[in-house]
């Protein structure tokens, strides 16, 4: 048994700035990972931290930007927080060595991003996460804060009172890659989740395969509501081959998308006369699409970006990277020939509800970044707002967990009498209804008088005992692949109802296949076959909720489009989506968007680029 103060999951950007604060406010912090920090997802992030730091820019017009981008479903609390701290938090990056690019005169270089009304966008090159890792794990290794890495966290440890509300998480349990042993992590203050992204949910992702909504379903498992679940970005320019990310960046630097035709049909066809490839992502991921739907895609797939004209010396200087992605994964030379772009999914809008200190309904539970929904992206997330988001929410949960008082916060999470329950009939039942008695018990509440972590700890040993003597069923991957593709193919860029109850069924199936798991690998140590079987549990878990939420919103907001109502109702819909998982019985219900900030109120108005 281990014991620690707080319990940060996750190294990637917001776990270390969340470890970073709560070591500063005095507590004993300790990283549990299942990855080395400096190989999180975040190294893949490219574009760059959005923050005003310019004369003529001011943290109101990125607020403003911020709310517009979210098609008015981002609570503003959060959306005003972010674009307040975010300055004062990206400076404090440059003080710890943050290579940020520089114009001539020493100050940091910003460029244009879609969706901005000022070029905020601060960055080092194209590898932009891949140094704010490196930046924040010196910090992490100066301070002296223990890193357990290669420890794949399983489960949380959460009291098993009927209300979420009054619940109480107490600590971790974690498998020991290296050793093969499954251990308890004791939280005396708080547990932070910092898990990522539900990627690989999709066959067709920017995402590393580590990216398996891990914290998304413990903390679903455990009570907290998962919100908005439904928005999912796919971004417009990745490799059709693989799904590796091609930067906004180029886009901001002046690149220019054409069809198989020659056109520039972000202008040519009215998709965003203003901005034209600047336009908000999901607005330039629907054009593309339109554009080989239309039969003027290049090979009925994909469309082309150029760079060309950008000149060599510009390209080698900010955007390098991008070439040896090009070449490596496509054969292509960037700087005499165009790349080939499709969208991909990226990035979850949703994730675990949080308030504005990045606390759940569930006592000392915490989550921060991508798998977190505080909410600051509501319907769709500006290119260069993930960046700021880890840094800003990652350093408000650290120190709320250790003790800082932050103030009260104005979002509020969980079940309660603010809130409106769906009544929508679903396809088929969701949830563990599938499951088998024991695999029920092993994600089942915990009795109290025997303690929480103790008792989570054995559910899991004789969970990983039960898939380790099983010889034959069904292998993980088969699960995986069947989920993937129904994802992909039913709840996509384009859905509707006919679809999205298609792969809520498939799920189901994939739920009901998941009762005969096995795992082949007999290994004690390095069992990456058990780990990928635990976390194929958790994307299904994860994929229902997005499938259920896009079933049950049936209008067009942000990166959800739905073919029956392809308009946004904000008379009906200004509301976020809540799944909670009700002990296996998971139900729906909405709370409202919070639209007043500080001094104003944020107004829907028509999105136009």
């Amino acid at each position: 048994m281990y014991e620690h103060d707080v319990l940060v999951v996750g190294a990637g950007g917001a776990g270390l700035r969340a470890a970073i604060a709560a070591h500063e406010a005095g507590a004993d912090t300790a990283i549990v990972s299942k990855l080395h920090p400096v190989r999180s997802h975040t190294g893949a992030a490219e574009g760059g931290i959005n923050a005003a730091l310019q004369e003529g820019d001011d943290w109101e017009l990125h607020a403003y930007d911020t709310m517009k981008g979210s098609d008015y479903l981002a609570d503003a609390p959060a959306v005003e927080t972010l674009a307040q701290d975010a300055p004062e938090d990206t400076m404090r990056l440059e003080h710890w060595g943050m290579p940020f690019s520089r114009e001539e005169d020493g100050r940091v270089s910003q460029r244009p991003f879609g969706g901005l009304s000022y070029p905020r966008t601060t960055y080092a090159g194209a590898e932009t996460g891949h140094h704010l890792l490196h930046t924040m794990y010196e910090q992490v290794v100066k301070r002296g804060i223990q890193v357990y890495d290669e420890w794949y966290v399983m489960n949380l440890a959460t009291t098993d009172e009927e209300d979420p509300n009054d619940r109480q998480c107490e600590g971790i349990v974690a498998y020991d890659v290296q050793s093969g042993n499954v251990e308890g992590f004791k939280a005396n203050q708080g547990v932070i989740l910092a898990t990522g992204g539900p990627g690989q949910a999709f066959d067709h992702t920017t995402n590393a395969v580590s990216c398996t909504g891990d914290g998304h379903a413990m903390a679903y498992r455990a009570g907290a509501p998962l919100e908005d679940m439904e928005f999912i970005q796919f971004h417009p320019t990745s490799l059709p081959s693989t799904g590796v990310l091609i930067s906004e960046g180029v886009r901001g630097e002046g690149g220019i998308l054409y069809n198989n035709d020659g056109e520039r049909f972000m202008f040519e066809y009215g998709y965003a006369n203003n901005s034209g490839e600047l336009a908000s992502r999901d607005v330039v991921a629907r054009a593309e699409l339109d554009e080989v739907a239309e039969g003027r895609g290049v090979e009925d797939e994909y469309v082309h970006l150029d760079m060309r004209h950008l000149g060599e010396d510009r390209i080698l200087d900010r955007l390098e990277n991008i070439l040896h992605l090009a070449e490596d994964f496509e054969g292509v030379d960037g700087l005499v020939e165009p790349m080939p772009v499709k969208p991909g999914q990226h990035y979850a809008m949703g994730g675990i509800e949080v308030d504005e200190n990045g606390q759940t309904c569930i006592d000392g539970l915490y989550a921060a970044g991508e798998c977190a929904c505080v909410s600051v992206h509501g319907g769709n997330r500006l290119g260069g707002n993930a960046l700021p988001e880890l840094i800003v929410f990652g350093k408000r949960a650290g120190a709320h967990a250790a003790g800082d008082d932050l103030g009260e916060p104005e979002i509020r999470t969980g079940y309660g009498d603010d809130v409106e329950d769906d009544d929508t009939e679903l396809p088929v039942a969701p949830g563990a209804s599938g499951l088998d008695s024991t695999d029920a018990v092993a994600d089942g509440g915990v009795a109290a008088e025997t303690g929480a972590l103790e008792q989570a700890v054995e559910r899991e040993r004789a969970r990983v005992e039960r898939l380790m003597d099983k010889d034959s069923g069904v292998q993980h991957a088969e699960i995986r692949s069947k989920l993937q593709n129904a994802m992909t193919d039913y709840v996509n860029v384009f859905r509707n109802e006919e679809g999205i109850k298609k792969a809520l069924k498939l799920i189901r199936e994939c739920r009901e296949e998941y009762q005969d798991v096995y795992v082949d690998d007999p290994s004690k140590t390095f069992n990456t076959d058990l780990q990928q079987t635990i976390e194929t549990r958790n994307l299904i878990d994860v994929a229902e909720t997005i499938a259920l939420g896009a079933l049950v919103r049936n209008e067009f907001r942000g990166a959800h489009w739905r073919q029956e109502n392809q308009v946004r109702d904000d008379e009906n819909w200004l509301k976020h989506t809540l799944v909670s998982w009700d002990d296996g019985e998971p139900s729906i219900f909405y709370r409202p968007v919070i639209l007043e900030g500080e001094e104003k109120t944020y107004e829907p108005k028509v999105r136009s680029y």
